[in-house]
């Protein structure tokens, strides 16, 4: 599988009417579409809008335990992190969010379950 499929996978899951049944916010999962074809001028313009190269594929909003939310960059089983990855995910752990590499969707969707089992924010 691409890591495309694999995200697709992921939030495939997220959507299925037992588990948004457990777990509400997940309505709230979502993916950061920084991958992009487009002209130069395109480009140009979306970076003057805040694109930025690195950051995670999906975010859940959602406050649990002593952390603000959580990002996940999804790779396939060979897929390694890019600088610009690494260096988003360790400024997001020092803001207090839950940050993780995932290798497949069973991957993410073993952190999301971990994540929301944490429960209530707390300081």
């Amino acid at each position: 599988m691409t890591e495309a499929q694999h995200q697709i996978a992921v939030i495939k899951w997220s959507e299925q009417p037992s588990i948004r049944k457990k777990w509400p916010c997940l309505k709230l999962l979502h993916h950061v579409a920084n991958e992009r074809y487009c002209t130069p001028a395109q480009g140009a313009q979306l970076k003057r809008m805040g694109v930025r190269r690195g950051v995670p594929d999906l975010e859940l909003p959602v406050p649990r335990g002593q952390y603000h939310g959580l990002y996940i960059e999804m790779k396939d089983k060979t897929g390694r992190l890019a600088p610009d990855q690494d260096w988003w995910l360790g400024e997001l752990r020092k803001q207090g969010y839950f940050c993780e590499v995932c290798h497949g969707w069973r991957s993410a969707v073993r952190v999301i379950e971990w994540y929301l089992e944490l429960g209530k924010f707390h300081m």
